[in-house]
């Protein structure tokens, strides 16, 4: 509970109303586990907005959105006071994030008879790319490709179709889903390496200058306390690994 040790200017920042809200990207199926029978999310994420909520001595409100750029969105409309989010520059410029607590890797699927054999190969020109749109890989691409085109989608599940309807070069996608996608291509290839590891964080709205250093500290604590790394086997989670120090 919360106690002389939490700054009233803290609590004011994350908690204006009393309650700690926190956005949850429930599609994101390695931090959202799943939802209960009252449709409220559970998994990585959703504790460790609880434990953050518990530290502040606040009741838990989860504002659910299907898609991480939904989530993104709300930072300006004062939807949520922390949002469980992959970290990246773009979303940065209204949210104020953390160093990350987790972190997932990023790779590319090729198809059947693909030349393409190393990860600094799939960026040449005329290669094509599906990606999800405004996912947090789908933005580091945005950043940093070169040469190829990026094809953008909606979902995760219209990337794939894309990629096989359209005989494009790659799919970007996070491992363990490319992993399932595999499996549904005969010949089909995921690279090895990664072209990012997705940062998930604990972001607040720009402004709560107090806030977002407290959550810094207290992400670094539950890394290090090993917080992370039990709620990841609690939950039975592949391919979630626990982030550096900051």
């Amino acid at each position: 509970m919360s106690g002389p040790q939490i700054d009233p200017a803290i609590l004011a920042e994350l908690a204006p109303t009393g309650r700690l809200r926190a956005g949850i990207n429930t599609g994101n199926f390695l931090l959202v586990s799943g939802q209960g029978a009252d449709g409220r999310p559970y998994g990585v994420s959703p504790d460790v907005a609880a434990e953050i909520a518990g530290r502040l001595g606040v009741p838990l409100d989860l504002v659910s959105y299907p898609d991480p750029g939904l989530l993104a969105d709300g930072a300006e409309r004062g939807e949520w006071d922390i949002g469980n989010i992959g970290a990246e520059p773009q979303r940065a410029r209204t949210i104020a994030f953390t160093a990350a607590y987790c972190e997932i890797e990023a790779t590319y699927l090729v198809p059947a008879g693909s030349p393409i054999t190393r990860i600094e190969e799939v960026d040449r020109p005329g290669h094509r790319i599906a990606t999800k749109g405004r996912a947090a890989y789908g933005l580091w691409l945005e950043n940093n490709l070169r040469h190829a085109e990026l094809v953008r989608t909606e979902s995760i599940d219209s990337s794939f179709d894309v990629f096989v309807e359209q005989g494009l070069e790659a799919l970007a996608g996070l491992r363990p889903r490319l992993i399932a996608d595999v499996a549904r291509l005969p010949g089909a290839r995921i690279l090895d390496g990664q072209f990012s590891a997705v940062q998930q964080s604990v972001g607040t709205p720009r402004g709560n200058a107090r806030a977002a250093a407290w959550l810094a500290d207290v992400v670094e604590e539950l890394k290090a306390s090993g917080f992370i790394a039990a709620r990841i086997a609690h939950h039975g989670v592949k391919g979630l690994s626990v982030a550096p120090p900051a």
